[in-house]
């Protein structure tokens, strides 16, 4: 039986972590513009990214929205949404190999690591404990393999809060090297994007997790096949981006970075192809915490267009009288379920 769902989390800490997409609008527009141009080369997509109906121009479909020079469609079936191109192979070199993709994302010192995990990524590590808890999954039974562990940091987090095995793996050497240098250990294990499935087949784990990586993954039928062919995986744990609220207001607003959708982010879940997915694989809903950035989102745009128009002064006293609200304007954005984020875990069926 599924838990009652837990909603928000306070924006004020992650707000100083990601000063860059206030600081710098220009230099991650520039980014994003070359991440788009790798997703427009690719081919057209025409069967939706979870359940595989016909969608876009394919099945005569009118785009849902527009953003950034990408058309997103609705799936008529699932409710997935779907950029109109593949986030293939080719895609998948260009922005997350030959790009300096570490240099963007990570930290470069064990500080600024450390209050990255501890403010990030602990809070999560712990609802995955406190959840498992409530299944009667005592701390020393939890194994867990995280893949697409990126920089270390979800691993990391549940090795500081006693989850003694567990690992994790990534397929990018520099962001393997930079997370085993930060913790003074060998936590993260290089691996070919192909071998992750035959991996995650015949893990000796209960747990899997996918923490901000089922978006990104281009093979996904073949990982999720191996999640249902492998049974000792009781229980799956992901972070995804949803349609949401940031959606609008990123369409809204071109001229600020699009953090949500674009870039890497080439189509987006719904609560309806969330439900698709785990069924598909003889998993259902267990525990939930849904949070946003909508928020967020909202302040750094209209920080960014009043700096733009050369509003300084407005924007200091925007700054003072938004953010004593953001929290509880997003707690009302999560409770409706139209937050940019949610972590999920679901159970096998018995």
């Amino acid at each position: 039986m599924a838990q009652p769902r837990k909603y928000s989390k306070s924006v004020g800490d992650i707000i100083k972590i990601k000063s860059d997409f206030f600081e710098k609008n220009e230099d991650m527009l520039k980014l994003s513009a070359h991440q788009a141009d790798a997703l427009l080369a690719q081919p057209k997509r025409t069967k939706c990214k979870i359940c595989h109906g016909v969608i876009g121009k394919a099945a005569g479909q009118e785009e849902l929205y527009h953003s950034q020079r990408m058309s997103y469609y609705e799936c008529p079936v699932c409710g997935h949404v779907n950029s109109e191109y593949e986030d293939n192979e080719d895609f998948a070199s260009r922005v997350y190999i030959a790009d300096d993709y570490l240099a963007n994302y990570s930290e470069d010192d064990r500080k600024k690591y450390e209050t990255r995990r501890d403010t990030i990524y602990i809070p999560k590590a712990q609802f995955l404990i406190d959840s498992l808890a409530k299944d009667g999954v005592k701390k020393k039974n939890i194994k867990v393999l995280d893949d697409g562990a990126g920089s270390g940091y979800f691993v990391s987090a549940l090795r500081q809060l006693g989850i003694e095995q567990v690992d994790g793996i990534e397929i990018s050497e520099p962001q393997v090297q930079f997370a085993n240098t930060m913790n003074g250990d060998d936590i993260l294990t290089q691996v070919d994007a192909p071998d992750i499935a035959s991996i995650i087949e015949t893990a000796d784990v209960n747990v899997v997790t996918f923490i901000g990586v089922l978006e990104h993954i281009t093979n996904l039928d073949d990982v999720l096949g191996a999640l249902k062919k492998n049974k000792k995986v009781q229980y799956i744990y992901f972070s995804v981006p949803m349609f949401s609220m940031s959606c609008i207001f990123e369409a809204s607003h071109q001229n600020c970075y699009n953090r949500h959708a674009g870039g890497t982010h080439t189509h987006l879940f719904t609560e309806s192809s969330l439900k698709f997915m785990a069924e598909s694989i003889g998993f259902t809903e267990y525990a939930t915490w849904k949070f946003g950035s909508d928020m967020m989102d909202l302040y750094r745009m209209i920080c960014v267009c009043l700096d733009q128009n050369e509003n300084p002064k407005l924007r200091e006293v925007f700054v003072k009288k938004f953010l004593p609200m953001i929290d509880e304007m997003q707690e009302i954005v999560d409770r409706h379920e139209e937050a940019s984020e949610i972590h999920m875990i679901i159970k096998r069926k018995s």
